[in-house]
């Protein structure tokens, strides 16, 4: 198992440097520069001299050429240094760390939400494969699954905050909090923020709880056809244990693979979402970054994404040997 971590890792490391030299030469022959960009918006009377814009060019490190600039970018990565902000003059780990929390409140409600709802409904669905009720349910599954988030959040609003306004299932149009949030008890501020989360949560969910729930039907449909589950019900196994202990333990390994993919969901947030509900998450930082052309905390960012992509893929192949002890690395 150890030799098998050391490589995993070492071809991590090499998959992470390929990553962010490609994304690092593709950010910087983006149109504009994070100089420009910001002249575009200054007071027309009021233009930089050329010397001046030189100089600026210089403390920002946009001189060099990119992949000189790449290597400067990966010699303070190694000291632990993302760099500061261009747009915001703050530092990316700053940054990150003001936007992580809002993200995650989404993310881990709405991932729990759907692992919670998916499994039972999963199945239901395979026992009752081909019944009106079943049929019923996946019809629903494949329209929620059809139907793109942005567009459901749009209807929501529509219907939530302009529709039932004064009415007490108004619901907050924009936002993650009131204006009068700090001067809220304790259970006034846990309130008002559920308010606030309750439609993003609602989009981030419902595409999730669909597919998840697909996913383990059509793994328990594959499972329930085996020698060994008709072997449990010949002998008078409890339909409930053969399907919950017998079959849906041997659906694990695709599932856990499953679990190690959503984890850079878990941080990474909704660019679009995100931008709908003007909710201070990791997306909408990146959106922000990109438009700005803000390349440190745009590298802060793929970093972040791409190591909990690797970390995630090495823990469900870890998570093999858990769940089947005939999968082994050694």
């Amino acid at each position: 198992m150890f030799g098998y971590l050391v490589r995993r890792i070492l071809i991590g490391l090499g998959t992470l440097i390929l990553i962010t030299f490609v994304v690092y030469a593709l950010i910087r022959n983006m149109p504009g520069t994070p100089i420009t960009d910001r002249l575009m918006e200054a007071d027309p009377s009021r233009r930089l001299r050329k010397e001046d814009l030189e100089r600026l060019m210089r403390a920002y490190g946009l001189d060099k050429p990119w992949y000189v600039a790449y290597f400067h970018w990966m010699g303070n990565l190694l000291q632990g240094d993302l760099g500061r902000s261009i747009s915001r003059k703050q530092p990316v780990t700053t940054l990150i760390g003001e936007r992580i929390g809002p993200t995650l409140l989404l993310s881990a409600t709405s991932l729990i939400l759907a692992y919670l709802l998916a499994v039972p409904l999963g199945l239901y669905a395979s026992v009752r494969n081909g019944r009106p009720d079943e049929r019923l349910l996946s019809t629903l599954l494949y329209m929620l699954y059809s139907l793109p988030s942005f567009v459901a959040a749009l209807f929501l609003l529509s219907f939530f905050a302009v529709r039932l306004a004064g009415t007490p299932f108004e619901l907050p149009l924009f936002g993650m909090h009131s204006d009068r949030f700090p001067e809220l008890p304790f259970y006034g501020k846990v309130l008002d923020i559920m308010r606030h989360m309750f439609l993003p949560v609602l989009c981030f969910t419902y595409g999730s709880l669909a597919y998840f729930c697909r996913f383990v039907k059509s793994n328990m449909l594959e499972v329930i056809r085996q020698d060994y589950i008709r072997t449990a019900q010949a002998k008078g196994v409890p339909p409930t244990r053969v399907i919950v202990v017998h079959a849906f333990r041997n659906t694990l390994i695709p599932f856990v693979t499953l679990v190690g993919l959503t984890m850079p969901g878990l941080l990474s947030g909704s660019v679009i979402l995100e931008q709908i509900f003007a909710w201070p998450g990791m997306g909408r930082l990146f959106f922000e970054a990109i438009s700005e052309r803000d390349y440190p905390t745009i590298m802060g960012l793929v970093l972040m994404f791409s190591v909990l992509t690797l970390v995630g893929q090495l823990l469900a192949d870890i998570l093999y040997a858990v769940v089947d002890p005939r999968v082994t690395y050694s």
